[in-house]
């Protein structure tokens, strides 16, 4: 097994990227919501990828390295499903007039900012302790 390189380092990094596609999609105003839509359903696929990865891959393996987190890694787990039913009616903002695109726009960036500075600050450093089992799936860290 070998270290992974600052894989919470990794996270921010991601986190920056996906708040980054937020902010195109955010900004956004074309009149017909064509353009909007293609870089929503970019943005959705990354944030459900990205998630779904965390629940099955890295939150099971930080909960047996480290317990005390399993009620963080729970709100986290919580939190995902909230994402997703905002992105389920992201889907939809082509229909929507631009008043009623930028509020949900703008629920969703405030709900995914809440999310990633919780996760940032919560689990982090110790995503940084976790090692690669050499396949490039986590494991436990030596102790």
């Amino acid at each position: 097994m070998s270290r992974l390189h600052g894989f919470g380092n990794q996270l921010i990094e991601f986190h920056q990227r996906l708040r980054e596609q937020l902010d195109v999609l955010r900004d956004a105003a074309e009149p017909d919501g064509r353009e909007l839509m293609a870089h929503c359903l970019s943005f959705c696929g990354a944030l459900t990828r990205h998630h779904t990865g965390e629940d099955v891959g890295a939150f099971p393996v930080l909960a047996a390295a480290y317990p005390e987190l399993r009620p963080v890694l729970d709100e986290l787990g919580r939190d995902h499903v909230l994402i997703a039913e905002a992105l389920q009616r992201l889907e939809k903002l082509a229909e929507l007039d631009p008043p009623r695109r930028k509020a949900e726009l703008d629920t969703v960036a405030a709900l995914l900012e809440t999310h990633f500075t919780y996760e940032e600050r919560k689990i982090a450093d110790a995503l940084n302790t976790l090692e690669d089992d050499g396949d490039g799936r986590l494991a436990l860290p030596f102790r």
